[in-house]
């Protein structure tokens, strides 16, 4: 992989109707003791008041406004692939709700890229309101991480990203894994680059050593078997049908079907055996089909 000696680092942020959020994250983006070469905002509401938010933003920006909601991932994609047409060596991705953990979030991820010859790599990313905590629980090995301080201190964890939120991808590495799949729409879209990522044999992973805030998404993980493993339920209906339709079709693509009978096992047993709700697993089997058979209409 070919590493320019002055490369040119492009931001991606993808913002729907939080333009507050937006704000406070802009903030920070600009400050970054490794300057952003330039930003990126991909706005699914195609706001007025975003547009000058952005404008007046203190760094180099383009504002690209939807006229139609693309969702996460068809913003991402959109962002991602205009950031290679300005000519990005790196492209550093972002969401409306959360924002790095201090100036040097983006020097530090790239100064571990480049260390330990990366193609990719994330920061830890911490609940926004208790740094912390980690936003979304992380395994290693057999046991489930929930606290930062429980990663130790080691500066690079091989093989394991959390995309989107922070993540640092290099030109070659979206060549080779492409951009998120508009149909995913919201919803395991970054399990599916994920999944991509990892079948490219790209070395990837997240530096231990720098953060990203986000808000805490972990209350729609509940334990099961006694808290060794955890099943997923969303907190609305809207969530649940997008994560569950697309789970079933991220579960039948090559690299995810090992994953198969433990899916099965988690919810079977959280809705038969801890929620007593057999309509609930009907749902869910319903929704997956869909998935599977790629039915990605939008309700």
């Amino acid at each position: 992989m070919s590493v320019p000696s002055d490369p040119k680092i492009i931001g991606v942020v993808v913002t729907h109707q939080r333009r507050e959020l937006l704000a406070e994250s802009l903030k920070v983006l600009a400050t970054q003791s490794r300057p952003l070469d330039h930003l990126i905002v991909v706005d699914n509401a195609a706001e007025d008041a975003v547009a000058e938010l952005v404008d007046g933003a203190d760094l180099p920006t383009t504002y690209l406004g939807s006229k139609h909601n693309l969702g996460g991932a068809g913003g991402f994609a959109l962002g991602m692939l205009y950031a290679l047409s300005l000519g990005a060596d790196w492209v550093w991705l972002a969401d409306d709700d959360g924002r790095p953990d201090g100036p040097d979030v983006l020097a530090t991820l790239y100064d571990c890229a480049q260390r330990h010859g990366l193609a990719e790599v994330s920061p830890v990313v911490c609940d926004i309101g208790d740094p912390d905590r980690l936003a979304f629980p992380l395994r290693r090995g057999l046991e489930w991480r929930r606290l930062r301080s429980e990663l130790g201190e080691d500066d690079l964890l091989p093989g394991i990203a959390s995309l989107f939120n922070g993540a640092l991808f290099s030109a070659d590495a979206i060549d080779a894994v492409g951009v998120p799949d508009l149909r995913l729409f919201v919803r395991g879209d970054e399990v599916e680059v994920h999944r991509r990522l990892v079948r490219s044999g790209l070395p990837f992973g997240t530096c231990l050593q720098t953060a990203y805030l986000h808000p805490y998404g972990t209350d729609e993980f509940k334990p099961i078997l006694g808290g060794r493993m955890h099943t997923q339920y969303p907190d609305n209906d809207t969530k649940r049908f997008f994560t569950y339709r697309n789970r079933g079709y991220l579960l039948s693509q090559p690299g995810m079907r090992k994953l198969l009978p433990q899916e099965w096992l988690r919810f079977g047993w959280y809705f038969l055996i801890t929620k007593r709700d057999p309509a609930g697993l009907r749902e869910w089997v319903r929704l997956r089909k869909l998935g599977r058979e790629e039915r990605f209409e939008r309700p």
